[in-house]
């Protein structure tokens, strides 16, 4: 979970999450592929991928000319896995906000 805060920042950019959500629609795909994802150059695509492949949410494939990506999984199940564990805790503290709240009104 050490990598969370780079995860957060790369996915806290729309251009980046649309990316993201591309790839999950989509599967790999090419940089050029996912340059229609925002109104911007095919340099500025080019860095908004290396942002997502350095926060380890992208894999990177070189094929010929062609920079594919796609999503690695691992990436997710560690941000699934830090959302869970925070669900917990607000559960458990809205059930004793409840308990609380049915002694005060006995």
């Amino acid at each position: 979970m050490e990598n969370l805060a780079s995860i957060f920042s790369a996915l806290g950019d729309p251009t980046r999450f649309a990316i993201i959500e591309r790839l999950l629609a989509n599967g790999e795909q090419s940089a050029g592929e996912l340059q229609d994802v925002a109104n911007i150059s095919a340099p500025a695509i080019s860095r908004h991928l290396k942002v997502l492949h350095e926060a380890g949410l992208v894999n990177r494939k070189i094929n010929r000319q062609q920079r594919l990506y796609s999503l690695r999984p691992e990436a997710f199940a560690t941000v699934g896995s830090w959302f869970i564990s925070h669900q917990e805790f607000w559960a458990k503290s809205l059930d004793r906000l409840e308990a609380a709240l049915k002694k005060e009104s006995n």
